[in-house]
């Protein structure tokens, strides 16, 4: 560690978009489930999961009280699913932060459906009232099959569920779907599954990023032997038939991560229209012209 900063990090570091401006607190290094043939982002030998021990995490808080003091306003639990804590621990956590970082007023984590199957509503309701306020939730895709395929280890049952019990303990969900996951194959199903189950649970929120491998794709096809990769169009394509199947009453929709060659903002359902109009243009206008487009000041 630093010895000028509080806290020790493992890298790589990953943290949602719209964390940007949280102070990220590890209690966990690396994810539970690790197996998701699409994710290169806790792979690296030092981050094989391990839950940070209990008296590091509240020192670290102690420590960032003494630095920060009333400056931090968010905190971000870090690593990949910092929900697989036991509630105890997580209320300590949580407690500990009122305690050192008053002026906090957002706690958010990344959350693995399966890491709730053993936490009822009324634990969740307790870290809710303790302060944990929204959890990001990769759901990737709707689709069984293609689920199956890149080994996430959920269904479109389970994910539900876990969006279900997060709601009905007031914690605020925001959930991300990969688009092209499913390939040329695949693409229509992956698309409107996901819809139906975007439809199912109402998220507050519901983000899109396209996949993608930095690292290559040996580990992905490894699965999905069959899989192509969906070119530009295709994938605008998908977002069409994806946005129009959405029956959504209030949520806030963002698709505008770096990976996004089409930046897409808005609540549904109020601006799908709005939005089906920009997809339309984009899937009309030639690769180049679209391309300048989506990138307009402005967006």
């Amino acid at each position: 560690m630093n010895p000028g900063f509080p806290i020790r990090y493992v890298d790589p570091v990953f943290r949602p978009p719209s964390e940007a401006e949280s102070l990220i607190l590890p209690v966990t290094d690396g994810c539970s489930w690790n197996q998701c043939t699409f994710c290169e982002m806790y792979t690296a030998p030092q981050k094989k999961f391990r839950a940070r021990d209990a008296t590091e995490t509240l020192e670290t808080l102690r420590r960032c009280g003494e630095r920060f003091g009333n400056e931090i306003r968010r905190v971000f639990l870090a690593d990949g699913d910092a929900l697989v804590l036991p509630t105890r621990r997580l209320l300590e956590i949580l407690d500990a932060i009122r305690e050192h970082l008053p002026a906090v007023r957002r706690v958010s984590s990344y959350c693995l459906p399966r890491n709730l199957r053993r936490k009822s509503v009324e634990e969740l309701s307790e870290l809710a009232a303790a302060g944990l306020s929204i959890a990001y939730v990769g759901a990737e895709s709707g689709d069984d099959e293609v689920l199956a395929k890149v080994h996430k280890g959920e269904s479109f049952a389970s994910t539900c569920e876990a969006l279900d019990k997060l709601q009905q303990a007031g914690i605020r969900r925001s959930v991300m779907i990969l688009n092209g996951l499913g390939g040329k194959a695949l693409s229509r199903q992956h698309a409107e599954n996901s819809a139906r189950l975007a439809n199912a649970t109402q998220p507050e929120f519901l983000a899109t990023l396209v996949v993608s491998f930095p690292q290559g794709d040996d580990r992905f096809r490894a699965g999905f032997a069959d899989w192509q990769a969906c070119d530009q169009r295709e994938l605008f394509v998908e977002m069409e038939t994806f946005i129009s199947a959405l029956e959504l009453r209030r949520t806030v929709f963002r698709s505008d991560h770096v990976s996004n060659r089409l930046v897409l903002k808005g609540t549904l359902g109020a601006e799908k229209s709005r939005l089906m109009d920009e997809i339309r243009t984009a899937i009309a206008a030639p690769a180049a012209a679209s391309l300048r487009a989506v990138r307009r000041p402005g967006l």
